[in-house]
């Protein structure tokens, strides 16, 4: 992966080595650790950041994407059943607001997490397929 020369980045906290899945466990990627040991990278977890334990029963977006969650119209309910949107919304502010705050202009997320996938996501079904979003 080629890392952008300058700035602050936000990196999924996982991807940098900390155990913060709903396993609990890290997703370690050497470019996001020299990110770190460069001062530049900004770790977020939004799930963490919006209140869930670690570890938490897993999650996923719910007769929707990421979008449909946010415009109100998707839900984020755990493996349990619980209903964990607004924990997910919380989360996507604080990480959002982390951005700001250093002038990211890069976001590098960790794949197929409810909080921090992009452009594919679990189906919605605990079924272990995924769906583009």
């Amino acid at each position: 992966m080629e890392l952008p020369s300058e700035g602050r980045v936000i990196v999924s906290a996982c991807l940098a080595g900390v155990a913060c899945t709903h396993e609990a466990e890290a997703k370690t990627r050497d470019w996001a650790v020299k990110l770190v040991a460069e001062g530049r990278a900004v770790l977020v977890c939004p799930e963490v950041a919006g209140g869930l334990p670690i570890p938490r029963p897993a999650a996923e977006i719910v007769d929707g994407s990421g979008v449909d969650v946010l415009a109100g119209s998707a839900r984020v309910i755990s493996e349990t059943g619980e209903d964990v949107t607004e924990n997910y919304l919380a989360g996507a502010r604080k990480a959002a607001e982390a951005a700001r705050g250093v002038g990211a202009r890069l976001a590098i997320l960790k794949a197929r997490s409810p909080s921090c996938g992009c452009g594919e996501i679990h189906s919605g079904k605990f079924d272990g397929e995924s769906d583009t979003s």
